[in-house]
């Protein structure tokens, strides 16, 4: 092998080449150019708080545990210090969805055993020990059965499923308790053994547990049609639920009533003559004279009348004072600033920009510490893809990923910190002529921004105008309400300024110089042109050499007019080959549905979505109307659209849900009377949920910088309605079947449904606690809290209505057809 030498090692040894050597004259490149061996000309910044930074991210694959490969990760990377990683080098986790993970669920399970645990204690307290084991048993075996299938089905453990399961708590000791209840209140009448009493409890509460299984499952099965990205995301509730109140109807039709038999013979008693069943005397007096006013005709139309009163209300308090919003704000360790600046701003201009925000956000005491990202996007995360981030690799463009310190050391949560450092980050930007975002990790699917309008103009409109009617959509939203209308800007943007050579074919012709020449002798200057590596001991990788003018010559125009080209006369400069000329900034042309498209985009604060874009709509655009020809499209990309197919899959399921019930109700009691009055109950929640959803606003709201932080009523609570409509169907159908067999036995009217509902008086109260109290858990989480709030305030008044309208209405109806149809 033949080598040659020497080989340049070094920037001097480079400068001493020789170029040429003529007449005994040696040029070399030192003396034609600047030799420096350094980095190449910043074109972003990665710093982390405010020190020079590397990031490097790690992604999951589908399927692995991100809980032990983010442990996994950190400790290899622990154990690289000293030997991959310089000891001086300081190592910080900024972002780790592992432990977040593990966190979150973490809290999920300890509220659900705490829920079982307090269901328990309270059915110990109300029916006795014995009582509540067995119930208690039932629990983990509906929870296991539930879990077991979700594993052979390859379904992944994760927050809604675990929140299903919560929910489920409630519906899971239902059937347990009525059946328990029952067959206590059987065995202590004493009339037969054990064993006979036991069988003849758990047939009379048969029919009506297996329908309002049935209901429960008709009610949560459409969920699981939901369209678009939401469909994935409740999937999980929509088969959980019903598994487990399957496994729950299962378990109280086999072992429940065996270990009941076992633990409760030993209280057979004899219930005194002339009484007709075995319930606490207190509970029949109460009940007595909680129903007895409401058993006289006109005090029963006055109780019907009053519902209705209390119906209209509710609807219209849910409509106009009850602000709607698709997700809440979650509240996370987390945020992101990203400041856009004017196109052509130099990465300096931009990190100037970042320091001042940074100086800002370090004297937070909410903050453990940030990671900046200049002319680079940071780390793309689900929300990040949604939204193209990727693309923001302009020099104008920065990102600040904010970690704060964990929420259990914050008296605040993350929106609330979002809103009190948004009057001070966005001053800090106009300053600089930027637009600033402040962006929170959505709780479930992201979009393009909370509003997004798609703005169309007429196939024989120009460009221009469609840009201008998108400008003058701005002007239309900061005159709907300047205040709550953030963050307002263009999803495109303007390519910076630029200069164009133009070339003077005739002079480059007659010089024998080409239009590639020029251009390669342009390019070369400015990006630079490749020459060769250079491999030196201690460097990992080859140097790369770039001949290329100096940073400061190469934005000077009059510099570059000087460059020269070689032509068939010699040198000739570019100044005599033509001139530079300023061009004009260029739009992108966006395309939706083949039609041109402009997308305006802009942040609801403080203020329900909803309210706004029909405050837009319908008043400030009829008032103030755009330019003939332009359209605008408020359903397309934006969280509207998002949230209007959703409320409209869940109100088509819900309506589904209540039509399959109420033939379920038809074919059980062969009465279609008798149907509309058991699906009274369901309507009747919503009594409970409008003013309980507003009196959380009116003390529950607060104000932070200058906005409101509401209480949305979100999908989730729209979950909660639907699965209140198979949990109060259970009462009603329970409650009519009791009265239905007392006046079979002979007794009157308003008799039996005085001791039908004493009767069913601590089981219908008892599901309704245990039910409150199973999701009590969930109204701790900025997420499914909408849910548990549902959940209690509809019960609440459902559960009270129940017991006293269903019985009003039958009694009017029985009394007027003389007979009861079953």
């Amino acid at each position: 092998m033949l080598l040659t030498a020497p080989v340049p090692l070094t920037a001097e040894e480079v400068g001493r080449v020789v170029i040429s050597a003529r007449e005994g004259r040696h040029i070399r490149v030192a003396d034609l150019a600047v030799v420096t061996d350094g980095a190449e000309v910043p074109t972003h910044y990665v710093r982390h708080n405010g020190e020079p930074a590397v990031t490097i991210a790690f992604s999951k694959k589908a399927g692995v545990n991100a809980v032990t490969l983010s442990a996994k990760i950190i400790a290899e990377a622990q154990a690289a210090r000293g030997d991959i990683i310089p000891r001086d080098v300081t190592l910080t986790v900024s972002r780790n969805q592992g432990a977040s993970a593990n966190t979150r669920v973490n809290g999920l399970i300890e509220g659900m055993f705490f829920a079982i645990v307090t269901v328990i204690l309270l059915i110990a307290l109300t029916m006795g020990w014995k009582e509540s084991l067995v119930v208690g048993v039932s629990v983990p075996v509906s929870f296991a059965l539930a879990l077991m299938t979700n594993y052979l089905f390859g379904y992944t453990l994760n927050r809604v499923t675990l929140f299903a399961l919560i929910l489920s708590l409630g519906l899971v000791v239902d059937d347990p308790i009525t059946n328990v209840d029952n067959i206590q209140r059987h065995i202590r009448m004493g009339r037969k053994k054990p064993f006979e009493a036991t069988l003849d409890a758990v047939r009379e509460v048969l029919p009506p547990v297996i329908m309002s299984t049935i209901a429960i499952i008709i009610s949560f099965t459409p969920m699981f049609f939901i369209t678009g990205m939401m469909g994935p995301y409740m999937g999980p509730m929509a088969i959980n639920v019903p598994l487990t109140v399957s496994f729950s109807t299962l378990c109280a039709l086999t072992f429940v009533p065996f270990l009941a038999l076992k633990l409760l013979q030993s209280k057979r008693g004899k219930v005194p003559a002339g009484e007709a069943v075995a319930t606490a005397p207190w509970i029949k007096k109460f009940y007595a004279a909680l129903i007895g006013p409401f058993l006289r005709r006109r005090n029963a139309w006055l109780l019907i009348l009053v519902v209705l009163f209390l119906l209209c209300g509710s609807a219209l308090l849910m409509l106009f004072k009850v602000p709607l919003k698709m997700l809440p704000f979650d509240n996370r360790d987390e945020l992101q600033l990203l400041v856009k600046l004017p196109a052509g701003s130099t990465v300096e201009n931009t990190a100037e920009l970042i320091t001042e925000l940074e100086d800002y956000l370090g004297r937070q005491n909410e903050v453990l510490h940030y990671q900046s990202y200049i002319g680079i996007p940071s780390p793309i995360d689900f929300n990040g893809l949604v939204r193209h981030y990727n693309l923001r690799t302009s020099s104008n463009h920065g990102d600040i990923r904010v970690n704060l310190v964990p929420k259990d050391r914050r008296e605040i949560s993350s929106h609330d910190f979002a809103l009190r450092i948004r009057a001070a980050v966005t001053a800090l930007a106009e300053r600089h002529q930027a637009v600033l975002n402040i962006v929170e990790v959505p709780p479930g699917p992201p979009v393009l921004a909370t509003v997004t309008a798609e703005v169309y103009a007429q196939p024989d409109q120009s460009l221009t105008e469609l840009r201008a009617g998108a400008a003058e959509l701005q002007q239309r939203l900061l005159q709907t309400d300047s205040k709550h209308f953030a963050e307002i800007d263009f999803f495109n943007e303007i390519s910076p300024p630029r200069w164009v050579f133009a070339i003077d074919p005739d002079k480059a012709a007659v010089s024998g110089i080409s239009a590639a020449e020029i251009t390669a002798c342009l390019e070369a200057a400015i990006s630079g042109y490749p020459i060769g590596n250079m491999r030196v001991s201690d460097e990992r990788q080859p140097l790369q050499m770039v001949l290329r003018l100096p940073f400061a010559d190469r934005n000077e125009l009059n510099r570059l007019n000087e460059l020269t080209v070689k032509g068939a006369t010699g040198a000739v400069p570019l100044a005599e080959l033509g001139k530079f000329i300023a061009a004009e900034a260029e739009l992108p042309i966006m395309h939706k549905n083949l039609r041109r498209v402009e997308f305006v985009t802009a942040e609801c604060v403080g203020r329900a979505p909803g309210e706004m874009l029909l405050a837009t709509q319908f008043k400030t655009l009829r008032e103030n109307p755009l330019p003939a020809g332009i359209e605008v499209e408020w359903a397309g990309e934006g969280e509207w659209e998002v949230t209007l197919r959703v409320f409209r899959d869940l109100g088509i399921a819900f309506g589904v849900a209540l039509g399959g019930i109420f033939l379920l109700l038809i074919v059980q009691t062969n009465s279609v009377w008798l149907s509309l009055l058991l699906m009274c109950a369901i309507p009747l929640t919503i009594i409970g949920i409008a003013p309980g959803f507003w009196l959380l606003n009116f003390f529950g709201a607060n104000n932070v910088g200058g906005y409101a932080s509401p209480i949305f009523f979100t999908a989730t609570g729209m979950i909660g309605m639907i699965a209140l409509g198979g949990i109060v169907i259970r009462n009603s159908i329970v409650l009519l079947e009791f009265i239905q067999e007392s006046m079979a036995a002979g007794m009157p009217l308003r008799q039996a449904i005085t001791e039908a509902g004493a009767v069913r008086f601590r089981p219908i109260m008892l599901t309704a606690v245990t039910t409150l109290m199973g999701a009590w858990p969930i109204t701790l989480d900025p997420i499914f809290s909408g849910l548990a709030w549902a959940l209690i305030f509809g019960l609440l008044a459902s559960t009270l209505f129940t017991m006293l309208v269903i019985p009003a209405i039958y009694l009017l109806i029985t009394e007027k057809n003389n007979e009861v149809r079953v």
